[in-house]
């Protein structure tokens, strides 16, 4: 930083330019200002939403910007892009423009993000042109081509803005990107449009601060499709740094550069779900391990859409942009950069692997006090794991592969159907599956040694033998149910525990209705609980306790109260004898 003191110390020397950088504030527009800094050729406005300059002087960005300020290097101006007085007086006197994003739109309505992004980037052309401003370059995005149908490998500037797309504010930007470019070499403008293709870094305020939340919920378990679509992510300084390029471009190359869009990309394409990884084992998170087809998380948030426009609600912004987040987190999407690096002279300035490492160090604050270790493994047993037993059993209820537990689920549906929605009584479907059982085998051993002479190993004997631990193991609990059973039916004929009449009258009671007319539906109900609730449970363990502490004392208090109204045992304690 020291070369960026020096520079400073030249405020009025000759030959210094002044640009405006519109979303100063924002993701890019913090590190293309302290770019434009360093350089040390600029005086920089800095032009943002908020109505004033709100430092933080921990982050490098803000620290150089305020220096630059009591310098008199840079300047800070309010600046609402739908008031177009308010973009003239700020644009005034500039050689350059750079037009980043204004503000975050996430859960803004169609009409604001219209008028922030399509009306106000008409607000910047219309002023460059009358204040005779010579370089304009628009910071848009790699979505602008992209609609979440098809996958993108190496894609390049010929390909076309879709016809339609998935979500709102791409359609947007693709909508303001194109007027950006219309407008080159009216009224002496030049023109220029760069494509960044998911952007991250230190100061991200959207795509890792929603991957760490999605992480610590629980939902960051999940990988959307195969886990093996590729994808180009760009580092925050390659991005400032590109624009720096174009700039320079348009002065030195303008029939190369003006009037066009660029991709920009680290130029190291990943898989999506290995960059996720590595962010979120960098600050301790668990690795994503569950895959869910695609379709499935597609239809469900289109389900979701359909109940909201029922309620009247016809456009949600969060559902249409986790419908984008889904097709671009199991679709390709990489593209090829050789014209930025030949038109532009842009190459990336960080790689992607130092790019992670310091988006990692700048997000501690959010890390994990002890981390996972690899795919599918817990630092700690859950409760809901140690209550499935720890073992096969609590690996099929929490899903721990999902293809396996698919199938059981399948397995216990069909059994479901066969005893219970068949119409057969449960004997008969007892008679008809055993019988189905034997000739099954007895078709597979005469088949197998028959016709396909032995080829195919027919079962061992040792299949159903049942080894004397699990015998021993099974009659234990039959017998410690049974003891169990008779201290509860001592303890009720002795007449004085209250407590225990209490649940085994309520138990039996329910039972009984559970048999005589719902049996089916406790069943069904139990299927679907078993593969879903355990699940749901070690997701949100915390809050579920604190939800069962609150109904187990309230639940105490009615007991009490109910058993106030008793009458206490007329037997004498003397005379109680063991029945």
């Amino acid at each position: 930083m020291a070369a960026i003191g020096d520079s400073w110390s030249a405020g009025s020397s000759p030959g210094r330019r002044t640009c405006v950088v519109v979303g100063g504030r924002g993701f890019v527009g913090r590190w293309l200002v302290l770019r434009l800094l360093e350089l040390g050729q600029w005086i920089v406005r800095v032009a943002d939403s908020d109505p004033s300059l709100r430092l933080d002087p921990s982050a490098e960005p803000d620290a150089a910007l305020a220096r630059a300020v009591s310098s008199g290097q840079a300047s800070y101006h309010h600046l609402a892009v739908r008031d177009r007085s308010s973009v003239l007086g700020v644009i005034k006197g500039s050689q350059a423009v750079f037009y980043t994003d204004v503000m975050d739109l996430s859960g803004q309505d169609f009409y604001n993000s219209y008028m922030i992004i399509v009306q106000g980037v008409k607000n910047v052309i219309n002023a460059c042109r009358e204040c005779k401003v010579k370089r304009l370059i628009y910071n848009s995005s790699a979505d602008v081509v992209f609609n979440g149908s098809r996958d993108i490998i190496g894609g390049n500037e010929s390909l076309p803005y879709p016809w339609k797309y998935a979500d709102m504010l791409s359609d947007l930007r693709a909508q303001a990107e194109a007027l950006v470019l219309f407008a080159n070499d009216i009224d002496g403008l030049l023109t220029c449009a760069l494509r960044p293709s998911n952007i991250f870094g230190p100061g991200d305020a959207q795509f890792v601060p929603a991957v760490v939340n999605l992480a610590q919920s629980g939902w960051m378990k999940f990988i959307i499709g195969g886990g093996e679509n590729l994808c180009d992510f760009t580092y925050i300084e390659n991005v400032a740094h590109a624009h720096i390029c174009t700039e320079e471009a348009l002065c030195s190359r303008t029939v190369f550069v003006a009037g066009k869009a660029f991709f920009i990309t680290n130029n190291e394409p990943v898989k999506f779900w290995e960059f996720i990884s590595l962010l979120l084992e960098g600050l301790g998170y668990q690795r994503p391990f569950i895959k869910l087809p695609v379709s499935m998380v597609y239809y469900f948030f289109l389900l979701l859409e359909g109940i909201f426009e029922s309620l009247g609600i016809t456009k949600n912004s969060y559902i249409m942009s986790a419908r984008h987040y889904v097709q671009v987190a199991s679709r390709n999407r990489t593209f090829d950069c050789s014209a930025a690096r030949k038109q532009l002279e842009y190459s990336p300035t960080v790689t992607l692997k130092d790019g992670i490492a310091t988006t990692i160090a700048s997000f501690s604050h959010y890390s994990r006090d002890s981390s996972y270790g690899g795919e599918g493994e817990f630092p700690e047993q859950s409760k809901a794991d140690w209550m499935l037993g720890g073992g096969k059993v609590a690996d099929i209820f929490l899903w721990r592969d999902e293809k396996e537990t698919f199938a059981y689920f399948l397995i216990s549906v069909v059994l479901f159907y066969w005893f219970f929605i068949s119409g057969r009584s449960f004997i008969s479907s007892t008679a008809y599956l055993l019988l189905m059982l034997v000739m099954a085998l007895v078709g597979y051993g005469y088949l197998t040694s028959n016709l396909f002479d032995s080829n195919i190993k027919t079962a061992s004997f040792s299949c159903f033998d049942m080894h004397k631990s699990i015998v021993e193991e099974s009659l234990g609990s039959i017998i410690l149910l049974w003891n169990r059973g008779a201290r509860i039916m001592r303890s009720l004929a002795k007449g004085e525990d209250w407590n225990i009449f209490f649940k085994t009258a309520v138990a039996m009671y329910f039972l009984r209705l559970i048999v005589s007319y719902y049996l089916t539906y406790a069943v069904g109900a139990a299927l679907i609980c078993s593969f879903t609730c355990f699940f749901i449970y070690e997701q949100y363990e915390s809050e579920i306790d604190t939800l069962e502490r609150v109904l187990i004392s309230g639940l105490k208090t009615l007991k009490g109260w109910l058993v106030s109204f008793l009458p206490l045992s007329t037997t004498p304690h003397g005379c109680t004898q063991d029945l």
